[in-house]
């Protein structure tokens, strides 16, 4: 598995934005970033598998969702965002 508890719990807690917080979209957005990392370089050595690879968009776009909810709602928290998970625009 890509993620593990340890590496979730500190996930949620450097983007949580209050405590006990584990759903707001900035933790969501932390932790699809980190599986669509190890996803994208899996798919790097194995190039024909097409189930990883569709279950890699889902989660392309359901990250690029909430960044489009973040960025309606607070701009500033979505530049932050962005820019501390260092994704492009």
């Amino acid at each position: 598995m890509a993620i593990t508890k340890e590496n979730k719990a500190e996930l949620v807690k450097e983007f949580q934005t209050k405590d006990g917080d584990t759903g707001s979209p900035d933790v969501q957005i932390a932790i699809l970033t980190k599986r669509i990392n190890h996803l994208t370089e899996h798919m790097r050595s194995n190039k024909k598998d097409y189930s990883t690879r569709r279950g890699l968009l889902g989660m392309v776009s359901r990250r690029r969702r909430l960044l489009d909810y973040v960025r309606k709602n607070d701009a500033d928290r979505y530049l932050d965002i962005i820019e501390r998970l260092n994704i492009r625009k």
